[in-house]
């Protein structure tokens, strides 16, 4: 069984109680805690309450839009967001894929819809002891950079840098992982959400804007490596200070 510390919470906006339910269950057969609003302020309310790992949000609820709502949270957060819509016109799709990682329209397959959901938090796994992070503040740092994972803040030689939202996606998903290998095709479509669209210039241009903003000029140690012919790896510094 799944510890609490590992635990996935997914919130859920959704107005439609019958639905709301059947995704509860399906999402809690797959181990996740969730909780539930039906309108946008209790939605609000709720992720003031507890920070969720995802959010699975419709779009036309009795106080709003859910784009409108998730837009304003992107500007806060960047953790995984899926909307979940009767809204099957191609143009609202693009416009919703534009704001969120992905869209699944209504009806849906519950299973698929859990099995998306998953897809969604396996690019965002959670922070750990064992990656010299805080399991408390889930803070992570070494002196010359300083990561906040639940409030997406960075810090570079004590000073906050405010980075955009692509550079900041790429820097926590993999910082979120060191030591590992991304491929520059998986960055492509987990920060710019295009399956099957390989634009290897688009990461490698974010990528050497990123590294100029936080690493250090006088020091020799690269927090972004190039593993030539496979892709980017966060880098720890061993002497960490």
């Amino acid at each position: 069984m799944t510890s609490r510390e590992e635990t996935r919470h997914i919130l859920i906006v959704e107005d439609d109680t019958d639905i709301a339910e059947l995704v509860q269950i399906y999402l809690h057969h797959q181990n996740y805690s969730t909780s539930v609003a039906h309108t946008l302020k209790d939605a609000a309310k709720l992720f003031e309450e507890r920070t969720p790992d995802l959010v699975l949000c419709d779009i036309v609820l009795p106080d709003g839009l859910g784009t409108v709502w998730i837009k304003h949270l992107r500007e806060r957060t960047d953790l995984p967001v899926v909307f979940l819509s009767s809204r099957q016109e191609t143009e609202d799709i693009i416009q919703g894929l534009e704001i969120a990682d992905d869209y699944i329209t209504k009806p849906f397959d519950p299973d698929i819809m859990a099995a998306r959901v998953k897809k969604r938090l396996k690019s965002v796994r959670r922070y750990s002891s064992n990656n010299l992070i805080d399991p408390n503040e889930k803070v992570w740092r070494d002196g010359w950079l300083e990561l906040h994972f639940e409030r997406y803040e960075v810090y570079v030689g004590g000073k906050e840098v405010s980075l955009p939202t692509k550079e900041l996606q790429l820097l926590f998903l993999m910082a979120n992982r060191p030591g590992y290998v991304f491929s520059t095709d998986y960055l492509f479509e987990h920060i710019w959400g295009l399956d099957n669209w390989s634009d290897v210039r688009t990461v490698m241009v974010h990528i050497h804007h990123l590294r100029r903003k936080i690493e250090n000029p006088l020091d020799s140690h690269r927090y972004i490596v190039t593993v030539r012919g496979l892709g980017y790896k966060f880098q720890i510094r061993q002497d960490r200070r």
